[in-house]
């Protein structure tokens, strides 16, 4: 297996405004993957990504950056980058989520890569990728779920 990228399409039923706003706003972020975020959705901005309570001593926290916030057909971010360094080809993963008007929806092509450019020993590289597939193939239905349920009528 080559591990050099995640790629995804899902078909959402909400226009690319609303799906927008459930890839890039915290409070809609929280109700589809991470627990917690805290994140001001403009390019250039970082912020972080929480996975547990973030109380706890165990909680996951991830920094990000936001790469490009194109609004309603762009959001782009790198994460998986250590303390201190600032986020960069080399040294972190890069998640595009574009948005492509379909019918009365929105098509969302999303990707990871990043992968081998980390320089990871080929057991991590293979654990890392395999734990981020597993990932999202588990939080972007949870995505598609939260996003049609925002616009579904009564």
């Amino acid at each position: 297996m080559e591990y050099g990228s995640i790629e995804r399409e899902l078909h959402i039923d909400a226009t690319p405004d609303v799906v927008y706003q459930v890839i890039s706003s915290p409070e809609h972020l929280r109700e589809w993957w991470p627990d917690n975020a805290e994140l001001d959705p403009i390019s250039g901005a970082t912020g972080t990504i929480t996975f547990g309570d973030p109380a706890s001593a165990d909680a996951k926290v991830e920094r990000l950056t936001v790469v490009e916030a194109d609004p309603p057909r762009l959001f782009v971010f790198r994460w998986v980058y250590d303390e201190g360094e600032s986020a960069a080809p080399d040294n972190s993963l890069l998640v595009t989520f574009a948005l492509v008007p379909s019918g009365d929806g929105t098509l969302l092509r999303f990707k990871e890569t990043g992968f081998r450019e980390r320089g990871w020993e080929a057991a991590v590289l293979e654990e890392t990728y395999l734990d981020h597939a597993r990932g999202w193939d588990l939080f972007l239905p949870r995505l598609v779920t939260y996003a049609n349920k925002l616009v579904a009528r009564p």
